[in-house]
């Protein structure tokens, strides 16, 4: 994506932006679910719109697993942010990365890639950052065991998979081809679950008859979990068949278990070693760093504690929405979660359009919990909404079209439809790359 501004800034350029006259400016940090939902939620109000956000791309985070496994290339999930400025005319988009907030004087310092400082005015600011993997105060690990949050990491994952059965091939020593072929997921949660599946999957039937030294098959895959029980948002008797279904596949499961190290040969946990070149953290997740620049008060995790219209105690034109806000309804968090995010940005966005008309800000958000779904393979699936709960092949295909309806762009739907069909038929993956790293110029 383009930026805004040329190389013919100087680097510490320092300008204002501003509404046009009569207009409030509304500041949006995060092209997620929520920034992105506050922003079309202002789309016929009389405010100039800027949506800041360091990468170029919004992601359709429940399918990123599936680029982690090489099932969809990772366009086939994400669509540009800049296409939201073209359909919204009071909406203007800027690749940058946010520095600092002085919520006194209500400006934002941000720098753009190669063009500068910018100093942002605004007249109501959004944070909708979403999350960070957290490694719950083991940072080291974070270089042997990389998590799943953005295109960047599920392509890293990609490789790491793939590579792991190009070296089994070529190694003599048995001993090195069991631990390349030997795979660790850190945390039983839904990505957890869904990544493991996945490559149970790709190593029983798309990998199948790709080799002639090894057989991918044979491939160990270990899911290792703290808690009692896999998928502890869901209720028991479903997260039983989740388990259940994982044992089908050939997954290990291991609850109870806290990983004590991670290093570049596999993991110890409970104290006993697991030897894996493959060592992925599905577990736990932090707020972004941005949230700390707001001097609020946070959570464990590092979201903003919001209060009922989602703004923070220090300044009422300011807002944390979707993963980055910390929110208690009926005595239990506000999960994060995609709807979630979803309900709260366009809150949000109504929250502000309000103000600017001179009305009521209106209800106090409430969470509708629309149910949540987790897929565990191909053909099962689990749903929980309100006293509904089903597992199986049926709920699978609303598991499906439902992501299917969902994805960004129209564009997305249809290769994704594509891709899923040739799959199913065929148990190929069409995104089996490895990433090459840079090359040096004498390369």
């Amino acid at each position: 994506m383009t930026t805004v501004l040329t190389k013919s800034f100087p680097q510490e350029r320092q300008s204002s932006t501003q509404a046009a006259p009569g207009k409030k400016h509304v500041l949006i940090v995060g092209g997620g679910f929520a920034g992105i939902a506050a922003a079309r939620a202002l789309k016929r109000a009389d405010v100039d719109i800027t949506l800041v956000d360091r990468r170029n791309h919004h992601i359709f985070q429940p399918l990123l697993y599936q680029v982690a496994t090489a099932v969809l290339a990772p366009s086939e999930i994400a669509a540009p942010i800049r296409q939201l400025e073209a359909k919204q005319k009071n909406l203007s988009v800027l690749l940058a990365e946010v520095k600092a907030i002085n919520m006194g004087a209500r400006t934002l310092d941000a720098v753009c890639p190669k063009a500068g400082s910018r100093k942002l005015a605004y007249d109501f600011l959004v944070i909708a950052t979403g999350m960070r993997p957290s490694y719950f105060g083991h940072d080291e690990f974070a270089q042997f065991a990389p998590g799943l949050k953005s295109l960047s990491d599920a392509e890293t994952i990609r490789t790491r998979i793939l590579s792991a059965f190009e070296l089994a091939e070529a190694t003599d020593d048995e001993k090195e081809r069991t631990r390349q072929m030997t795979f660790v997921l850190v945390g039983a949660g839904p990505t957890g679950v869904e990544l493991a599946a996945s490559i149970a999957q790709l190593v029983s039937v798309t990998l199948r008859n790709n080799f002639r030294k090894i057989d991918p098959a044979k491939s160990r895959i270990v899911l290792v979990d703290g808690g009692t029980r896999i998928l502890p948002t869901f209720a028991e008797p479903l997260s039983q068949k989740a388990a259940k279904r994982l044992a089908k596949l050939g997954v290990e499961v291991s609850t109870g278990v806290k990983v004590e190290k991670v290093d570049d040969q596999g993991v110890i946990a409970a104290g006993v070693r697991i030897p894996s070149a493959t060592v992925l953290w599905t577990a736990g997740v932090s707020a972004s760093p941005v949230v700390k620049l707001l001097g609020t008060q946070t959570d464990r995790a590092g979201r903003a504690f919001v209060g009922a219209f989602l703004d923070i105690p220090e300044a009422p034109n300011v807002f944390v929405a979707g993963d980055a806000a910390s929110m208690t309804q009926d005595g239990h968090p506000v999960p994060g979660v995609a709807q979630a995010a979803i309900q709260q940005g366009r809150f949000v966005g109504h929250v502000i359009a309000n103000r600017v008309r001179g009305h009521e800000d209106g209800r106090p958000f409430r969470y509708r919990n629309k149910g949540n779904m987790a897929v565990v393979g191909k053909n099962f699936a689990i749903l929980e909404s309100g006293r509904l709960r089903s597992s199986g092949f049926v709920t699978w295909l609303i598991w499906a079209a439902l992501h299917v309806l969902a994805l960004p762009q129209l564009q997305n739907r249809f290769r994704v439809q594509t891709q899923w069909l040739w799959s199913y038929l065929s148990g190929q993956r069409s995104s089996r790359l490895i990433s090459e790293g840079p090359r040096s110029p004498a390369s």
